[in-house]
């Protein structure tokens, strides 16, 4: 089943029940994967619809960091139910360990020895953990394993 044949049914649902903020959010989920396959001009696959979802994780994320920073707790909340709510289409997460797995072997791949082939290592893990792992944190990884 297609994300979006997934959305519609959970838009539905949401309806039914009433739940605003619920529908609200799959509501833009919805338009954003549209948006992207009319730009593209085709049937999103399932590694394109990730990349959708990857991004508007990361939006809300993003959102949540600068909220927190300004203070605003009102809007905290709201963006924290948000994650919530995308958190549900995305593919399991991959642990700490996982990810530093993935990314010794892409060092050892790579052979990548001092900070400045950072992007080289990148380049070979973004792939692998697409949509499974926030890419602040394999970022956070990556650099914390070349300093080593």
């Amino acid at each position: 089943m297609s994300l979006l044949t997934t959305l519609n049914e959970d838009m539905k649902r949401a309806m039914k029940s009433k739940d605003k903020e619920t529908l609200q959010v799959i509501r833009m989920l919805k338009a954003s994967i549209q948006n992207e396959q009319i730009n593209a001009g085709h049937e999103l696959s399932g590694d394109e619809e990730l990349t959708v979802l990857s991004r508007e994780m990361k939006q809300r994320r993003d959102s949540l960091a600068e909220f927190e920073k300004a203070g605003r707790d009102d809007l905290t909340e709201k963006v924290k139910n948000e994650i919530k709510i995308v958190e549900t289409y995305m593919p399991a997460q991959l642990s700490e360990e996982e990810i530093r797995s993935i990314v010794k072997e892409a060092i050892e791949a790579t052979g990548a020895t001092s900070p400045k082939e950072f992007g080289k290592v990148m380049g070979a893990v973004m792939p692998k953990v697409k949509g499974k792992a926030d890419g602040n944190q394999v970022n956070a990884i990556v650099k914390e394993l070349l300093q080593d």
